[in-house]
C-alpha cells in the first residue's frame, strides 16, 4: 500500500481533497488507483491506497516529456 498525506489547511483545499477521496472510494476502475481506507490524523487526511510502481501521475507529467499522443492516451484511460 501507499499512504497519501493530505494537509487539510484551508476550506477550499479541504473540500477538493475530500471530494477526491470520495471519487476514488466510490469508483472502482481498473485504470484508477484503489483507495482502501482513510484516517484523519491531526490536520491531515491520510489515504491508504493501492501501491503503484513508478510514482504519481503528477510526477510523471512534471518530470517527463509527453508527446500529444501520450497525453491523449493517459487522459483517455
Amino acid at each position: 500500500v501507499a499512504i497519501k498525506k493530505i494537509n487539510l489547511h484551508g476550506l477550499r483545499e479541504k473540500e477538493l481533497k475530500v471530494n477526491e477521496f470520495m471519487v476514488l472510494k466510490m469508483n472502482r476502475n481498473p485504470n484508477l488507483v484503489n483507495c482502501l481506507d482513510s484516517y484523519l490524523v491531526g490536520k491531515q487526511l491520510w489515504l491508504v491506497m493501492e501501491y503503484m510502481d513508478g510514482g504519481t501521475l503528477s510526477d510523471v507529467i512534471s518530470k517527463t516529456y509527453l508527446c500529444e499522443d501520450e497525453m491523449a492516451a493517459i487522459i483517455r484511460e
